[in-house]
């Protein structure tokens, strides 16, 4: 009766925890009539994509178009040539949109002179469907052409066409090349605040977007006065890696738009939302957070609504049921054993196991969403399982602890080994964030096991011995290991230590070196501060640091040879 009374409490805990962790949230304003202006619209699927030179069949562009046609009035494309694209602007007819159409440039000539080929058949045949044209995107910015050539393609198009055309960049590229704004019909701009040198909070994002928009209209009028703007990008990530005070989230995604269409209408911008689908061939150049920026995930299911409240993760409910009927397993299989534990320690033991299998679950959940290929979900497959078993060995360790038992030096072996396999894969991680981790998420979920089940053993070991030392915290008394290698414990203690320091160093260092965090803080020791400042509130950053410490200080105290 004691144990079923305990697993009821804890399974109503982990309950409570995921309700409220997980509330609607109001986000602002409705969409007014719940539709966009304008929205990115790139089709492809997963496993489909430009690099790999996949295309989506006439069928699913049509059912997204379907989709589009509730969301928003007008869509923005980037390509005009390649695959069924060219198929793009009669099934927007059907559907009811018009379009803002792309031509695709680059650094091969022959792909550039078939999509701009392709951009001025289209304009003239649709006329009543494309209504602006779009000569590249960010080329100046990626380095594939030069100023004079894109120009020469700008005017081509203007040439052989009677809607209006622009060339779409970040807002910066035309402070930087004027010359632009002189041969475009309209000014388009990109202004993603996530990715600016100096990242701020989402509920600063909208005023910086204004301020900029403002800003080029001023540059622009001193040129050419009164030429139209347009904000060709602007949006939030819903995933990934969190940089400065720029925290993607699908809270954050759906306030950032609500926030900037109240921004745009209120002074009259121009604007389109980046973008429609999430698109999975992006985490192959930009990781996780480039592959969600969209009001659809890349199977087509609403990432959140433009109008009402909003859920993070309107899933919760199966991870806890997942958790929950995992945690029940192990009480039924444990049901014999856990009748010798005292209350205090049943309950401790209990409460630990419903900690790891929500872990376990949520991890499963957070990794399979963000793996896009087959060689990523295997990965994901290997992790999940490794630490599964890793925290099924824990949960006997901490079952031997709370009983005062000999440790399974078999089963100390392995966590020993686990461990320490865990250990030397943070190494690697942290390595490559520190070097170049733009667009490398932190590895956080894939260690909430190694981690929480060995500050979980520490903190058992700390109440069976009612004490507190720092030989308790040796990794092989933690895992009951009997064959102690403490050179090799510190060895790979310090590694992470020093990857610990590495990369927050070259965090900061990441904002100091930045063009227009240099403009705002001319002032070296300023600047230092102000980019440690900008690290040292990364709560993403600082959880993987912690995460770090609990990894590293069983291994820097290694030496006692004996397990209990």
């Amino acid at each position: 009766m004691k144990i079923a009374s305990f697993a009821i409490l804890v399974v109503l805990l982990n309950g409570l925890l995921g309700w409220s962790t997980n509330l609607p949230q109001n986000v602002g304003a409705d969409v007014p009539s719940g539709k966009l202006n304008s929205l990115s619209f790139a089709p492809f699927r997963e496993g489909q994509g430009p690099l790999d030179e996949k295309f989506p069949t006439p069928e699913q562009i049509d059912d997204d178009l379907r989709l589009m046609s509730d969301k928003t009035h007008s869509i923005r494309t980037y390509a005009s040539a390649e695959g069924n694209m060219p198929l793009i602007p009669a099934l927007a007819r059907k559907h009811g949109l018009k379009m803002i159409q792309g031509a695709w440039l680059g650094s091969i000539k022959a792909d550039n002179k078939a999509e701009v080929a392709e951009v001025i058949r289209s304009a003239n045949a649709n006329p009543d469907v494309v209504k602006r044209i779009i000569v590249g995107n960010e080329v100046l910015l990626r380095g594939d052409l030069d100023i004079k050539t894109l120009i020469e393609y700008i005017r081509e198009v203007k040439r052989s066409v009677k809607q209006p055309v622009s060339y779409a960049d970040v807002w910066s590229i035309y402070m930087k090349y004027p010359e632009l704004i002189k041969e475009v019909d309209y000014i388009t701009i990109h202004i993603l605040p996530y990715w600016e040198d100096e990242p701020i909070t989402v509920d600063q994002a909208p005023e910086h977007v204004e301020r900029i928009v403002k800003q080029v209209q001023h540059e622009a009028d001193t040129i050419a006065p009164n030429k139209p703007i347009l904000i060709g990008e602007s949006g939030w990530p819903g995933e990934g890696r969190q940089r400065g005070w720029s925290v993607p989230s699908v809270v954050n995604e759906a306030k950032f738009i609500r926030a900037l269409i109240k921004v745009a209408n209120q002074n009259g911008f121009d604007y389109n939302i980046v973008e429609a689908f999430n698109q999975s061939w992006k985490s192959e150049l930009e990781g996780v957070v480039g592959a969600n920026w969209g009001l659809y995930s890349v199977d087509r299911k609403e990432v959140f609504p433009l109008t009402g409240l909003v859920y993070e993760n309107p899933d919760w409910l199966n991870t806890v049921i997942l958790s929950t009927m995992l945690f029940l397993i192990i009480v039924a299989y444990s049901w014999k054993p856990l009748k010798s534990l005292s209350s205090m320690h049943l309950a401790i033991f209990l409460l630990f196991s419903q900690i790891l299998t929500f872990l376990l679950v949520s991890m499963t959940g957070d990794l399979w969403y963000t793996s896009y290929s087959n060689w990523q979900r295997f990965q994901t497959l290997l992790t999940v399982g490794l630490n599964a078993v890793l925290a099924g060995l824990i949960l006997q360790r901490g079952y031997s602890l709370l009983t005062n038992r000999a440790a399974d030096p078999k089963f100390g072996a392995w966590i020993y080994t686990l461990y320490i396999l865990f250990a030397g894969f943070a190494v690697y991680k942290t390595f490559g964030l520190a070097i170049d981790g733009r667009y490398i998420s932190f590895p956080t979920p894939s260690f909430y096991i190694p981690v929480m089940g060995i500050f979980g053993l520490m903190i058992i070991s700390i109440i069976t011995e009612c004490s507190w030392s720092l030989p308790l915290m040796d990794i092989n008394k933690l895992a009951g290991h009997q064959n102690a290698k403490a050179d090799q414990d510190k060895i790979i203690g310090y590694a992470l230590l020093a990857m610990s320091l590495t990369l927050t160093i070259w965090e900061t260092k990441a904002f100091i070196i930045g063009r227009d965090f240099i403009l705002a803080y001319p002032n070296i020791a300023e600047r230092i501060g102000v980019a440690f400042i900008f690290s040292a509130t990364n709560y993403q950053l600082v959880i993987w640091l912690a995460c770090l410490a609990i990894l590293t200080l069983p291994l820097l105290v290694s030496g006692n040879k004996t397990g209990k």
